[in-house]
């Protein structure tokens, strides 16, 4: 059964005390782990992970990883690979979000290289994926969304998935202040849905949580929320703010 999930990313936010104060508003919400539908993620930046995880062992806040590149090890100066992440304890990576690929070039072909990295390790995604403002308005939408997730996923084992977490993130609600409606939303995770269970199975495609990643807020959470196809949001700057992120999860 799929779970409804809350998570934030933070991106290149919040020092290490700002992260520890945002994480202790958070559990004074959340003191003990919720019930075995929800989930809460938080990824703090890579040099906050160790205390933040520490702070939420035996809670129900989770800790994932904004990235992470696809060796094991090398001269690759300044990366971390999915064993570094294991070994400190974080389990979940966010891999294919859209500033990811726009300001650092990560092609389709470099994230299938880290999701199979990642499946090795036993490592959580957060797949990410979604349409320019441009390629909305051109009404090319589904088939980018549908290429996306069959380049970098379509390759693997139906039992691969129970590893994997679809995040749409139309990328002209990203930080804009623009959000989907909660039409639009319900719309394109519909679609996804379909063609999962086109390439693999009913049952697959109804277990996989596909969280909405675009400019939620406490204030529109529970109307996107409310669609059946929509299972909880990756958030970004609403995820800074303990009151805000805290709405949000009370949402789901």
């Amino acid at each position: 059964m799929r779970k409804n999930i809350v998570a934030g990313n933070w991106k290149m936010n919040n020092d290490l005390e700002a992260s520890k104060l945002l994480i202790k508003n958070l559990l004074n919400e959340f003191p003990s782990k919720l019930d075995n539908t929800k989930r809460i993620i938080v990824a703090p930046t890579f040099v906050n992970l160790i205390p933040i995880v520490e702070m939420t062992k035996n809670t129900a806040i989770e800790v994932a990883a904004q990235n992470m590149h696809f060796a094991q090890s090398g001269a690759f100066t300044g990366e971390i690979s999915a064993s570094m992440l294991k070994g400190i304890g974080v389990n979940i990576v966010i891999l294919g979000h859209s500033e990811r690929r726009s300001m650092f070039n990560e092609t389709d072909e470099i994230l299938v290289k880290k999701v199979e990295s990642a499946l090795q390790n036993k490592m959580e995604i957060i797949f990410c994926f979604g349409e320019m403002l441009e390629e909305r308005k051109a009404g090319n939408h589904f088939k980018v969304v549908e290429d996306q997730i069959k380049k970098a996923l379509f390759n693997l084992n139906e039992s691969d998935w129970k590893q994997i977490i679809l995040a749409y993130e139309p990328v002209w609600a990203i930080g804009t202040g623009e959000t989907a409606s909660p039409d639009q939303a319900q719309e394109m995770h519909a679609f996804i849905r379909k063609i999962i269970a086109k390439k693999y199975s009913q049952e697959l495609s109804n277990d996989v949580s596909i969280l909405y990643g675009g400019s939620m807020k406490a204030s529109n959470a529970k109307e996107l929320l409310s669609n059946p196809d929509v299972d909880g949001g990756l958030i970004g700057g609403a995820a800074l703010n303990a009151d805000e992120f805290s709405a949000i999860i009370k949402s789901i």
